[in-house]
C-alpha cells in the first residue's frame, strides 16, 4: 500500500509583527484552506530565527509550518494569498510522500500548559521559601559571610606574623654570622 501524499508549507513571517499579527496570519491561512474544504493536518508556529542571508532587509524571520492534505489545487490557492501579504517575506510548498504528521498541541494548548507549569513553578518557590525559614536557625546569610571575612583576616593576620617573625629570626642569625666572621 502506498503512503498518503500531503503537503507542507513553509513560510517566514517579517520579525517586526506583534505576536498577536501572527497568530491572525496561522488561522487566515488555515481559515484559506479549511473554506476550500482541504484537510489541515498540522499547524505550527517554529518561532523567530536567523535567516541563513539577509531578505530584504530582514536578518531574522519567524517560521510557521502549515501541513495539508488535498488535490494539489490548494497550492495555488495559498501561495498567492501568501505573495499578496507583505509580512511573508518567503514561502515554500513541498508535496510530501510517506506518514502523515502528528499533529503538535496548538498555541492555545501550550499557554495552557505554561500557566499550569506558572502555577506549580510558584508553589515551589514558596515551599522552598519556607524551608529556608525552618533551616535557618540563628545565622543569617549576612552573619556566614561576616564570619568567613573573620575567618580570612585572621588567617592572614597569623601569615603576617609568622612572616615576621621568620624574618626577624632570620635578621638575628645574619647577624650573629657577621659577629662571628669579625
Amino acid at each position: 500500500m502506498s503512503d498518503p501524499i500531503y503537503y507542507e508549507t513553509m513560510y517566514i513571517l517579517r520579525p517586526d509583527i506583534p505576536e498577536e499579527e501572527v497568530e491572525s496570519h496561522l488561522t487566515k491561512y488555515t481559515d484559506l484552506l479549511k473554506k476550500e474544504d482541504i484537510e489541515v493536518l498540522d499547524s505550527q508556529m517554529r518561532g523567530k530565527r536567523r535567516l541563513a542571508y539577509p531578505i530584504g532587509k530582514n536578518k531574522e524571520g519567524i517560521y510557521v509550518q502549515l501541513s495539508h492534505k488535498g488535490n494539489g489545487q490548494q497550492v495555488a490557492l495559498l501561495e498567492r494569498a501568501m505573495r499578496l501579504s507583505e509580512d511573508v517575506i518567503r514561502y515554500l510548498t513541498v508535496k510530501q510522500e510517506g506518514p502523515l504528521p502528528t499533529p503538535k498541541p496548538s498555541s492555545t494548548e501550550n499557554k495552557k500548559d505554561k500557566e499550569e507549569d506558572k502555577g506549580k513553578k510558584t508553589k515551589d518557590k514558596e515551599a522552598s521559601k519556607e524551608n529556608v525559614k525552618q533551616t535557618k536557625d540563628e545565622e543569617t546569610p549576612k552573619e556566614v559571610i561576616k564570619d568567613a571575612k573573620k575567618e580570612e583576616a585572621s588567617t592572614a593576620d597569623m601569615k603576617e606574623t609568622k612572616d615576621e617573625a621568620t624574618s626577624q629570626e632570620d635578621v638575628k642569625n645574619n647577624a650573629k654570622e657577621v659577629q662571628k666572621d669579625s
